[in-house]
C-alpha cells in the first residue's frame, strides 16, 4: 500500500469541499485520526504489514460519505439525511471511487471485505454471518472510530459536530429511562432512545462498552477524552450540567470502569 498516494487521493477528493466549513475540517481530522488508531489496533493484534496497511486504509475511507452528506443536507445527523456509512460505501464500490485509491492489487475478496467493514462501521451491531477475517477488520475499524468519537464529543462544540440538528434533541437536564437502562446493561444506546442532549452525550460514552480490543480501551484511557466528556465541566472546570445530570454522568463513568475493570 502506497500510503502517500492514498493520502493524496483523499486530499484530492476532500479538496472539492469547502475547507472553511468547520464540519468539513473536523471530519478530515477525524478521518486521519481513525486511520492512525486503526493501524495501532491492528499492530497490537500482531497482524502482518499488509493487513495493518489495510486496516489503516479502512480508517481513511470509512467516513468518505460524510463530505457529500454535509454538502447536500448540511448535517451529520443520519436520521435527518442519509446513512453515511451506506452512502460512503455506495460512492466507493458502486460509483467507483475506490478505484481512485491505490488498491489495484486488491483481490475481489479483499474489496468485498473493505465494503462490508465500511458499510457496517456505524451499525449498532455486526451481523452474525460475517466470516472471521471480515469481522476482525470490521471490529478494528469500529473500535478506532469510537475511540476518536470520544475526542470529537469532548472537544468540538455541538453545532460544529452536528450542523442542522433541526431540534432533534431537547435540553432536558436528565437522561431518558431507556438510556439509563442501556448504561446499567453495559450496552450501546439505540438512536431511537435518544431524546435529549444529555442522552446523546451518554450514548456516545456508552460506546465504551462495545470496544472489542484491549488496545482500544488502553488508547481511550490514555487519551483521556472519555473521562473528559463524562466530567460534565468545561475546559475551566466549570459545571455544564445541574446536579441530577452530573450524578448520572458519574454513574456512567462508574459503570464503564466496572466493565473495563480499570479506572478512567
Amino acid at each position: 500500500m502506497n500510503r502517500t498516494a492514498a493520502i493524496e487521493c483523499f486530499q484530492d477528493y476532500t479538496g472539492h469541499y469547502n475547507p472553511d466549513d468547520p464540519m468539513i475540517r473536523h471530519k478530515i481530522v477525524h478521518t486521519l485520526s481513525v486511520a492512525g488508531l486503526s493501524e495501532k489496533i491492528a499492530e497490537s493484534l500482531g497482524l502482518d504489514a499488509e493487513d495493518v496497511d489495510f486496516a489503516w486504509l479502512l480508517g481513511l475511507l470509512h467516513d468518505i460519505g460524510r463530505f457529500e452528506q454535509v454538502r447536500r443536507y448540511g448535517t451529520f445527523v443520519d436520521s435527518q439525511s442519509v446513512d453515511h456509512a451506506d452512502f460512503g460505501a455506495d460512492l466507493l464500490f458502486r460509483d467507483g471511487l475506490f478505484r481512485s485509491f491505490p488498491t489495484e492489487d486488491y483481490s475481489p475478496q479483499r474489496r468485498q471485505m473493505a465494503e462490508s467493514a465500511i458499510r457496517l462501521h456505524n451499525k449498532l451491531s455486526l451481523p452474525e454471518n460475517l466470516d472471521d477475517e471480515t469481522r476482525c477488520f470490521s471490529q478494528i475499524l469500529r473500535d478506532a472510530d469510537k475511540v476518536d468519537i470520544f475526542r470529537v464529543v469532548a472537544e468540538i462544540p455541538f453545532e460544529e459536530r452536528i450542523g442542522k440538528s433541526r431540534g432533534l434533541l431537547s435540553e432536558a437536564e436528565e437522561a431518558s429511562p431507556a438510556v439509563l437502562e442501556c448504561v446499567a446493561g453495559h450496552r450501546c444506546v439505540p438512536r431511537a432512545a435518544r431524546h435529549t442532549v444529555l442522552d446523546g452525550l451518554i450514548a456516545h460514552a456508552c460506546m465504551a462498552f462495545e470496544l472489542v480490543f484491549a488496545e482500544s480501551r488502553r488508547l481511550a484511557r490514555e487519551q483521556g477524552n472519555l473521562k473528559k466528556l463524562l466530567s460534565g465541566t468545561d475546559e475551566n472546570g466549570r459545571p455544564l450540567w445541574g446536579a441530577a445530570a452530573a450524578e448520572q454522568l458519574q454513574a456512567v463513568e462508574e459503570e464503564i470502569e466496572a466493565a473495563w475493570n480499570m479506572t478512567l
